[in-house]
């Protein structure tokens, strides 16, 4: 009973329309940022490495290199703060979670590209 009810309660707050990408895709997220009164969008590249969770509380975490140093962050799929993700490129890959990509330097980081027909 309890269930249901989340579930009723959950289906409010989902997007009509959640982006659609895969694990590997190289994406940009595009975020907005309240500073002051004023709203503004940042964006965020990298590397899908991980999706979790299902309904409201899925997350997906992206992954990219800034001055050497390698920087994770996780966005809820269905949050409103998520203007648009925008996937640059598929990458063919064999694991449901990129974990493997963080003792990885330079080179060795790229995925195979995923040709679109």
């Amino acid at each position: 009973m309890s269930q249901q009810i989340m579930e009723l309660v959950e289906k409010s707050s989902l997007k009509e329309e959640a982006p659609q990408f895969e694990i590997g895709d190289l994406v940009d997220v595009h975020t907005k940022i309240l500073e002051g009164d004023k709203e503004r969008i940042q964006v965020f590249s990298g590397t899908v490495i991980a999706r979790a969770g299902s309904g409201t509380r899925e997350t997906f975490t992206v992954r990219r290199i800034v001055a050497g140093e390698g920087v994770e962050r996780k966005f809820p799929i269905h949050s409103p703060r998520i203007a648009k993700v925008e996937v640059k490129r598929s990458s063919v890959v064999r694991r449901a979670k990129l974990y493997f990509l963080r003792d990885r330097i330079g080179k060795a980081v790229r995925l195979k590209e995923r040709r679109r027909s």
